[in-house]
């Protein structure tokens, strides 16, 4: 799915990028984890509407990959939380279902690394105006058999609503 939205970017991407995002059928990956809780209470019930941690954590990370003809499955097993999405195409980029929210990402290439950047939100069904939308700062990159990541969400006037980084090893 993200080497059709990428194209030719793809290839440029870290080998370790690369296979995680050509895996298929139900794969399960372990790794490590880093989560930094919320920063206020309104961060934290954002959190709570994404399904995404709300107390700080380090430690083992569980991740289950389920691939789909046009979507993909993934579920977190956070230090104390599990947290489940459904990531789509949709035009030139993705879309990943959170919960009651819809998320739309671009995806990009930088010196190997993927970025993934928030171009639309819609929490119910109703589009987020982009003076008020998050900001989601999401990169992956790779080395020595492990797929790196960072997720960073945060609300202008509200706070960090979720940060998480760590890497998982790739089969």
């Amino acid at each position: 799915m993200y080497e059709r939205v990428m194209g030719a970017d793809y290839a440029r991407l870290d080998k370790e990028v690369q296979q995680f995002h050509r895996l298929q059928g139900q794969v399960k990956l372990q790794g490590t984890v880093l989560v930094d809780a919320p920063q206020t209470v309104w961060a934290a019930l954002l959190g709570w509407c994404l399904g995404a941690p709300r107390t700080g954590a380090q430690g083992a990370i569980a991740f289950e990959l389920e691939t789909l003809p046009e979507r993909e499955r993934w579920t977190r097993h956070f230090p104390g939380k599990t947290m489940r999405s459904e990531i789509s195409l949709c035009g030139g980029g993705v879309v990943e279902k959170l919960g009651a929210t819809t998320l739309r990402f671009h995806l990009g290439e930088q010196r190997g690394a993927l970025t993934m950047q928030l171009v639309g939100l819609r929490f119910l069904g109703i589009p987020c105006p982009a003076w008020l939308r998050p900001r989601v700062l999401a990169r992956e990159h790779g080395s020595e058999g492990m797929m790196h990541f960072w997720v960073e969400a945060s609300v202008p006037g509200i706070g960090l609503v979720t940060r998480y980084r760590g890497a998982l090893r790739i089969p």
